[in-house]
């Protein structure tokens, strides 16, 4: 195997939640490893979800907080992955898929430049990491939003990559008409393309 992308849900879900999307893209992305881990945390707001940060009482003034903290059992989580399947010293060959708030862990990576993995593929999420930004410029970046999401706002995802490109970083865009906050057959789609075209080179 060749590459190795993990998948990372939003909160109150749990990493098999997005493993189909593994099983669907794996004739196009043949020699790539797939992994869909939970987050360390029980989801505060009921069931037996999983959260990577707790979003009670969060405000766009103390979210940047929360996803600096969330770092430490993240940076824990996501390394074990990378090494048990032997991308320790080949960041360029891992891609972090997210959705929701697993977006806001994706865009932390690349925003803080902690590692400098090949592609970061956000879904429905926002840019949430606190400044100054300091990215890593090898990481090529896909941002995809339901223009219907009433959950984020898909002008979230634009003030993202606005931001993203300020820093330099490599970053598209797709707005998909009508849809709400999930991840439509076309942006799933677009994110598979995205990955073959970034890991082939």
């Amino acid at each position: 195997m060749t590459s190795l992308v993990i998948f990372l849900h939003g909160v109150g879900s749990n990493g098999a939640d997005l493993a189909p999307l593994g099983e669907a893209w794996r004739d196009r992305l043949p020699n790539t490893i797939f992994a869909a881990p939970d987050a360390p945390f029980a989801c505060d707001q009921g069931g037996a979800g999983r959260q990577w940060f707790s979003i009670a009482g969060v405000t766009e003034a103390n979210r940047p907080a929360r996803v600096f903290e969330a770092r430490g059992r993240f940076d824990r989580t996501i390394p074990e992955i990378v090494g048990a399947h032997g991308f320790a010293n080949s960041p360029e060959r891992v891609a972090l898929v997210g959705f929701s708030q697993g977006t806001i862990m994706a865009l932390d990576v690349l925003a803080s430049g902690r590692w400098p993995v090949a592609a970061v593929v956000g879904f429905a999420g926002r840019l949430a990491s606190p400044e100054p930004l300091a990215p890593s410029l090898a990481t090529k970046a896909l941002l995809i939003h339901g223009a219907a999401d009433p959950v984020i706002p898909a002008t979230e995802s634009q003030r993202a990559a606005e931001r993203l490109r300020q820093e330099g970083i490599s970053i598209d865009t797709l707005f998909v008409p009508g849809v709400g906050h999930t991840i439509s057959a076309g942006g799933a789609k677009a994110a598979c393309d995205f990955l073959k075209k970034v890991f082939a080179g």
